[in-house]
């Protein structure tokens, strides 16, 4: 074998080295990236509930959802602990929270499905709080 095919096996076997190099720090990276956001996914998901509950429905229902602000009490708002609260499918709460009930807004286009589904899981959460 000449001295110039050697070279030429060499510079492709180099080439190939480094492409596995930089595959397999490709890959460590995205794995990492996907480990940090798996295990952040659960906390993040309650916080929101809250977050979102704290922002959208604490000023009428009150931070601990019992209904007795000023609004809560002008509206006969009731308490989201309570059995007639609780024994509503999620569904029916949901339904509620998207297209509003009596005087309470529809969150329809303002926040989405996932949002709305958290909402209602911080209502249960609320419940087991009591």
């Amino acid at each position: 074998m000449s001295k110039a095919t050697r070279n030429i096996l060499e510079a492709g076997r180099l080439e190939a080295r480094v492409i596995r190099n930089y595959r397999d720090k490709l890959v460590l990276v995205a794995g990492t990236m996907g480990l940090i956001l798996f295990l952040g996914w659960p906390a993040r998901a309650q916080e929101t509930g809250a977050s979102l509950f704290k922002a959208k429905c604490a000023m009428c229902h009150g931070p601990d959802g019992a209904g007795k602000t000023t609004m809560g009490q002008t509206l006969k708002i009731p308490d989201l602990h309570s059995e007639d609260v609780q024994k509503r499918s999620d569904a029916e709460l949901t339904q509620i929270v998207t297209k509003g009930k009596n005087k309470m807004a529809a969150y329809e286009g303002k926040l989405s499905k996932e949002q709305i589904a958290q909402m209602v899981g911080f209502v249960r959460d609320l419940a087991k709080k009591h």
